[in-house]
């Protein structure tokens, strides 16, 4: 496989039914984000990645929000276990199509559930979130399977009463610094690098390679940090996804070498 392909999968015409958890339900407006879907994988391909589309999921609200549903580390893919019943269908064609691209495939198993959302990797530490969309079990589940593979597996407690998954809080730059929406980080100790961000959006970044990252347009002053840390930001609208408690990481998984590709 090449050195960067971008999995993504295109909107559901019921996308507005998508699942709402911690913020009040507003209109989404399916045809807009549809061009904003457009827009985003537009960007992926301007900085050089391969997109490969996964087969739609019209009767999944929510299965453009493709993370959830496979953990990439190395040349293995962890079929995840969505914490919500609704969401679990999804998986069938990720699977089927990270087993076209020559990945080894694990599965989360019930009672156990995992969803990507809460899965963040910084080289060979992988945090993960607990307490929410991911069990206890789903968590053992993952230390198990990656544990063998030299993965470092540090659970973090969500707080599920401000958040949805881990990286609805918490993402990381290009060189591993963690970043933060303070109001949603319950415990910034867990981290050994953290500088908070003055925008919730602005806590979500894609690493698009060299000193480039992808974020959300709606967090100017959080854009202004990371050129300032010598970063080059590319801002994108995502604001129907946001309705829905999506931001840029949901969008896509991302997959580097097969020595340790996976973001």
């Amino acid at each position: 496989m090449g050195s960067k392909k971008a999995l993504v999968r295109r909107i559901s015409p019921r996308l507005a039914e998508g699942i709402v958890t911690n913020i009040e339900r507003q209109p989404v407006d399916v045809h807009l984000a549809a061009k904003q879907w457009n827009g985003y994988v537009e960007a992926m391909e301007d900085a050089d990645w391969e997109i490969v589309e996964v087969p739609p999921e019209d009767g999944c609200p929510d299965g453009v929000f493709i993370e959830d549903a496979v953990v990439v580390f190395r040349n293995v893919a962890v079929i995840t276990r969505p914490g919500a019943d609704s969401r679990r269908p999804e998986v069938t064609g990720v699977e089927e199509a990270v087993v076209e691209l020559g990945c080894s495939i694990n599965r989360i198993r019930s009672p156990g559930t995992l969803d990507g959302g809460d899965v963040l990797k910084v080289g060979d530490t992988i945090y993960v979130g607990s307490g929410g969309r991911t069990n206890a079990d789903g968590l053992r589940q993952l230390r198990s399977i990656l544990g063998p593979l030299g993965a470092r597996i540090i659970a973090v407690p969500v707080p599920v009463h401000k958040t949805l998954h881990l990286k609805s809080a918490v993402t990381a730059l290009p060189d591993g610094t963690i970043i933060g929406y303070p109001p949603l980080v319950e415990d910034p100790e867990f981290f050994p690098r953290f500088v908070p961000v003055p925008e919730e959006s602005g806590a979500h970044v894609v690493d698009l390679g060299g000193n480039r990252i992808l974020m959300a347009d709606d967090c100017p002053r959080s854009t202004e940090l990371f050129s300032a840390l010598g970063y080059d930001p590319v801002t994108v609208d995502i604001s129907e996804f946001q309705k829905l408690e999506g931001c840029v990481t949901c969008l896509s998984v991302r997959l580097r070498e097969l020595s340790g590709f996976g973001s």
